[in-house]
């Protein structure tokens, strides 16, 4: 078989968007509870306390408030999206970040492969890499297609299953995966995923491990997985130094 022909066997790093990419201290969970408690409130004709209790409970129910919207309601998804995820006013709050981007370019493409794994629509997971400056980091993204007949985000199995497969990973065991939500990484930890869960400065560390490792920046996968970035050669400069300390 010709090099050209033969399968990919690297592994499948997959990273989350939303307060993993960015710190959940941008606040931007907050700003969304806002818009889906609005959208209960107008479309279902809630009070704003009930609306509040019960997007609360459809997310503990489901994993998003919209897949119980779906289930108990006539909702149009993609409408809702308009009106929740795509109207958030990210352009004021998210910006470039240069440091995650040295990360994500330092990560050995020949060894592994960069994949994003989303709860959320498509328009707004390009819309927030696009903002951060890493749109062409990775070589391809799963998320929840509100289009879809039944939505299915994480930690539903066939997620994780569909995440697999539209990443070409040759099996679970060769899966890496950093997410800020225990669940989500329980879930994949279950499956035989190398699992990364991601905490806040803040956080007071979990009772019990959701996942092998538990960070609280990205640059400690740098340490925790080294077999993946690119070995970086001294520079002349550095090279000098070196040499005249000996």
């Amino acid at each position: 078989m010709s090099a050209a022909s033969s399968p990919d066997r690297r592994p499948v790093f997959f990273f989350d968007i939303d307060n993993c990419l960015y710190s959940r201290n941008l606040r931007i969970q907050e700003l969304m509870q806002e818009y889906i408690d609005i959208y209960f409130v107008r479309h279902l004709s809630l009070p704003s306390s009930d609306a509040r209790a019960l997007h609360a409970r459809y997310y503990k129910d489901y994993g998003l408030a919209i897949s119980g919207l779906v289930k108990h309601h006539t909702i149009d998804p993609l409408a809702y999206n308009r009106e929740v995820d795509d109207a958030l006013p990210l352009d004021d709050v998210i910006k470039p970040d240069p440091r995650l981007r040295r990360l994500l370019d330092d990560m050995d493409k020949s060894k592994v492969k960069m994949w994003l794994f989303t709860n959320a629509h498509i328009t707004h997971a390009r819309r927030v890499i696009g903002l951060l400056g890493v749109d062409d980091c990775f070589e391809g993204v799963t998320y929840c297609d509100y289009a879809a007949k039944v939505l299915l985000p994480k930690p539903h199995r066939e997620m994780y299953e569909k995440a697999e497969r539209e990443a070409g990973a040759s099996k679970s065991e060769e899966c890496y995966f950093v997410d800020d939500s225990a669940l989500n990484c329980k879930h994949a930890n279950e499956r035989g995923w190398t699992v990364v869960h991601k905490l806040e400065e803040e956080d007071s560390a979990p009772e019990s491990n959701a996942g092998r490792y538990q960070i609280r920046d990205l640059e400690e996968l740098r340490s925790t997985f080294p077999q993946f970035f690119v070995k970086h050669s001294e520079s002349p400069k550095d090279q000098r130094e070196t040499s005249s300390q000996l």
